[in-house]
Formats: structure tokens, C-alpha cells, sequence
């Protein structure tokens, strides 16, 4: 049986889809649900990766401090909303690639320090030393490049973000992985990791790709600065500031 229902004459034709629109172009068009995801996880990046010094006040428990037992959380509170930022914007293969092995490089390094760190408090050695202090944060801060890296693929040619909000979280991003690197023996493999997400963003100012100078360009400034200052990049512990 022929269902053609024939065109009342004058009526507007449906639109058709263009055929020269790309994935890409459409992801670019949809609503920018990523950005609370994306708020929320710069907000877990800058407080959990500093919860060993933020809730040091909360003292100990047993042999071991509360601030171990939080920073349990912190895989979950950072990882989880990088993916729904992903989920949000539609990323490709290869994109969920790259961050799966920057998750999983993330949380072994992670559970890494957390173990050496805690043990190396109540019984510091050499070993406990090598394991938190350069193997765990290698790999922990390794993997959270890799993310960055997933979550700068896909964004950065989106929509750009405005107002202040925007601007403030960069900021503490960028900042967090300053002290990060200085206090976790980091400091010159994340100058060269600064510099590239800072070009990055630069060559995609006039997008939310901007967001990375924002956030990396004083990074890396403020690591040059401190390098030169103190020959060198020693803890901010051992200076005495923390």
C-alpha cells in the first residue's frame, strides 16, 4: 500500500540534514553540558590533591592519619567527573583510550604514594622514600596529565566559557599542579608539560582551549621563577612554608 501523503502545496519542506557537517561540528553545536562536569572536576583536582597538608589538622587514628583515610576518595572524586565531561561531549574512541590509560596510571599511582606515604610516617625509609616520593607521583601525576590531555582534545576547540568562574578554576588547576610538581619531585618534566598545554591553548584562544594558557602559563612561570630563585627545586617542606 503506498503511505506517500502527498505535499500540501505551500507547505515548508522538513530540513534535511547537511551533509557536509562533521561529528565534530555537531558535538561543537550541542549544549555545553560539559562544563559543571568540568567545574566540578577542577574543584576535586585542587582540593583533593592537597588534602595530606589540608586536613593534616585532623590529627591521627591510630597509627595512621584521618587525612590517609580521606584521600582514599581521591581517584573517585577526580576521575569520575573527567568521564562524565567526556560522556557530555561526546568523545571518540580514541579520546576514552587515552583516558582509560591515564585512569588507570592515575590510581596505581595514587594507591602508591597513599601506601608509601602513610608507612613512610610511621616508619620513614629509604624504600618508603622511593616508592611515595618518585615512583607514586611519576605515575599519579603522569596520569593525571594524560587525562588533562584527553579532556584538552576534546574541548578545546569548543565554545568558549565567560566570566569569572571560568578564569578562577583554571587558575587553582594551574596552581595545583605547580605545588604538585614542587612538592612531589616533579618540577622539571612539568615545565615541558606546561609549556605544551600553555602553546595549546594559545593556539586555541579563540575557543575554550584557552582555558589552558589561563591555567598553565602562570604554571609554568611560577615554576621557572622558583627553579631560578632557589637554584634549584626544593620541597616547599623543607623550605619551611608548609
Amino acid at each position: 500500500m503506498d503511505l506517500n501523503i502527498p505535499r500540501p502545496e505551500g507547505a515548508p519542506m522538513a530540513p534535511t540534514a547537511d551533509p557536509s557537517t562533521t561529528a565534530a561540528d555537531h558535538a561543537a553545536q550541542t549544549p555545553a553540558r560539559h562544563l559543571p562536569w568540568l567545574a566540578l572536576t577542577a574543584v576535586a583536582y585542587a582540593l583533593t590533591h592537597h588534602t595530606g597538608v589540608g586536613l593534616a589538622w585532623l590529627g591521627t587514628i591510630g597509627d595512621t592519619r584521618w587525612a590517609d583515610w580521606i584521600d582514599i576518595l581521591t581517584p573517585y572524586a577526580v576521575l569520575l567527573p573527567a568521564a562524565a565531561v567526556l560522556r557530555a561531549a561526546h568523545a571518540g574512541p580514541r579520546t576514552w583510550t587515552l583516558y582509560l590509560l591515564g585512569a588507570i596510571t592515575y590510581v596505581e599511582g595514587h594507591g602508591i604514594h597513599l601506601a608509601a606515604n602513610s608507612v613512610g610516617n610511621r616508619a620513614p625509609s629509604d624504600i618508603a622514600h622511593l616508592w611515595d616520593e618518585y615512583i607514586g607521583h611519576y605515575l599519579w601525576y603522569g596520569g593525571v596529565t594524560l587525562v588533562f590531555t584527553a579532556l584538552a582534545a576534546t574541548l578545546a576547540r569548543r565554545t568558549p566559557a565567560h566570566g569569572p568562574l571560568p578564569i578562577a578554576l583554571a587558575l587553582i588547576t594551574g596552581l595545583t599542579y605547580t605545588t604538585n610538581a614542587l612538592e612531589g619531585q616533579t618540577a622539571l618534566p612539568s615545565i615541558a608539560i606546561t609549556a605544551a598545554f600553555s602553546i595549546w591553548g594559545w593556539r586555541t584562544r579563540h575557543h575554550l582551549g584557552r582555558l589552558l594558557t589561563v591555567a598553565f602559563a602562570p604554571a609554568l612561570l611560577m615554576l621557572i621563577i622558583y627553579g631560578i630563585w632557589h637554584r634549584g627545586f626544593p620541597e616547599p617542606t623543607d623550605l619551611g612554608w608548609i
